[in-house]
């Protein structure tokens, strides 16, 4: 990595790209059917730098967005076509990447989707180039998603045990986009006005080429290892630009926000001072729109936001971050680099009337009642060390190969209380479609490590206003007990929950969850 190569940088020198919607193969009334290759290529990351080699979906990065309608039944044909030797260090001393799996291997998991257990994209479904050789579970080329839920922004990416850090770095992320009737009744921005926003913070060499840190005290003399606590870059990218900028009429536009960092929270502002007007969470829209001044995003977490330009000709409006990483007591941000994440600039004449809407009401969300769960658990979220002196992150004093402690019951409704005994917010990713969150109760973490008692320090506060919809990722804060409730009412099967800082999940804070049918009680 070259020493303050973000500061160096020219900002707003490249034209924000928007990513290509994705055609299908095939298509009738019945299915819809693609395939995607995932491919390695060189990319230009910035104007004044030469090109990275990348990875990516049909030879994009991020990948093209795919977009569906609500019920539609698609087939992806998920295509390793990889080289063998991966463009960062594997660390062989990470559970699921020992060296007698391959380096190079993939499994795609569509983030947010309610899909059957054999198409999520489990940990250890991988497979290599050419499905060559294939991991212990579920193991397939072609994918089902009936995508039975409203209109929402998912994303997708690769999900590989012990290696997900690595290959979502390198470039293996893209958005998925359902419709329905009732988003299009609603009349919002559409068309060249609707654009996604993939936000990643990346370091590069001097030679434009994507950087990831080795270990540099390696645990065993020889043995070369690549995990870290958490990365963070220094150079904030919007789908695959360094500090992009977007020319943009006097208008109104939707943006579906994607924080896809691999541990970087943001917390957005416009420079501006304006609003935005969000209309949506991870699970699609909310009851009515919020009009915050920051919004803050975890990683993998989403919003839909519509921002305003009307009458603001001539101006150029930054996109700013103020953060702190690690969350919430890490550094701030350097103003010049992290601090900075894109540039509007309302240059473009009026291409013709703006008669989309904010609109005032989008509709009921059916809130679940705590009061109704059939199940409770408290679940832990725990900070130790390994064998060799290096942070180890667990959920409830678990690693990934003990025994499946978390089994819901089909037709359930659970409550969990997910209980934070470590000094940063993790977000909390649990597979299998949305939840709500219930609460968020301040507990003295310290007591309940030393008794296990739980002793309360201030009352329950309410979830955010910018949480209150369906939500597929949660915020767990230090020192907090978060709780959420779920129904489990679609699929039985394998699947995973997790901490979505891809350094934590890859290194221990990811378990399995296996929704088990009625008739087995």
């Amino acid at each position: 990595m070259t020493p303050n190569l973000g500061l160096n940088l020219a900002k707003f020198a490249d034209r924000l790209p928007v990513p290509p919607v994705l055609k299908p193969l095939y298509k009738d009334r019945f299915h819809t059917y693609y395939e995607v290759r995932m491919t390695q290529f060189p990319m230009s990351l910035h104007r004044d730098l030469g090109p990275a080699t990348v990875w990516g979906y049909e030879g994009n990065y991020p990948g093209p967005t795919i977009e569906i309608e609500s019920g539609e039944r698609v087939f992806v044909k998920w295509m390793n076509r990889l080289p063998d030797k991966h463009l960062f260090p594997v660390d062989h001393t990470v559970h699921g990447a020992h060296k007698d799996v391959p380096d190079v291997r993939t499994v795609t998991h569509v983030h947010g989707a309610v899909v059957e257990s054999q198409s999520d994209g489990y940990p250890e479904a991988w497979f290599t180039r050419d499905f060559a050789q294939t991991g212990p579970y579920f193991s397939q080329e072609i994918y089902r998603y009936d995508n039975p839920m409203q209109a929402c922004a998912l994303w997708y990416h690769d999900h590989t045990l012990g290696i997900t850090r690595l290959n979502v770095y390198a470039g293996l992320a893209g958005m998925y986009i359902i419709r329905d009737r009732r988003e299009r009744s609603l009349n919002l921005p559409a068309g060249p006005y609707e654009i996604p926003l993939v936000i990643q913070d990346k370091s590069l060499n001097s030679d434009g080429s994507l950087y990831y840190p080795r270990q540099p005290d390696p645990p065993v003399p020889g043995l070369e290892t690549s995990i870290v606590p958490e990365f963070f870059g220094d150079i904030n990218l919007v789908n695959g630009k360094a500090w992009p900028y977007l020319q943009v009429e006097p208008r109104k536009y939707r943006f579906r926000l994607l924080n896809a960092a691999n541990a970087r929270f943001y917390n957005l502002s416009l420079s501006s001072g304006q609003s935005m007007y969000q209309i949506g969470t991870d699970g699609g829209l909310m009851e009515y729109p919020l009009a915050p001044r920051q919004l803050l995003l975890a990683p993998g977490e989403r919003a839909d936001v519509i921002i305003d330009f009307a009458n603001m000709e001539g101006r150029r409006i930054l996109v700013m971050n103020d953060a702190p990483a690690p969350f919430p007591a890490g550094a701030p941000p350097e103003p010049r680099t992290t601090g900075t994440v894109m540039e509007f600039r309302v240059e473009l004449p009026l291409a013709g009337m703006d008669t989309s809407a904010i609109p005032a009401s989008m509709g009921c969300i059916p809130w679940l009642d705590p009061a109704y769960a059939t199940h409770c658990r408290n679940l832990t979220l725990d900070s130790t060390k390994d064998r060799f002196n290096r942070h180890l992150m667990l959920l409830d004093k678990k690693t990934w190969d003990d025994p499946i402690s978390e089994k819901p019951v089909w037709g359930s409704t659970e409550v969990w209380s997910i209980m934070n005994l470590t000094e940063q917010t993790h977000p909390i990713h649990i597979h299998l479609g949305f939840f709500q969150i219930v609460d968020r109760t301040p507990f003295d973490a310290e007591q309940y490590k030393k008794d296990g008692k739980i002793r309360l320090t201030r009352p329950s506060l309410p979830p955010e206003p910018q949480e209150r919809g369906w939500k597929d990722t949660v915020r767990s804060n230090p020192g907090e007990i978060t709780r959420i409730i779920r129904r489990f009412v679609t699929y039985t099967g394998l699947y995973v929950w997790h901490c979505h800082m891809l350094e934590h999940e890859d290194y221990e804070m990811m378990r399995p969850l296996l929704v088990v049918p009625r008739d087995r009680f």
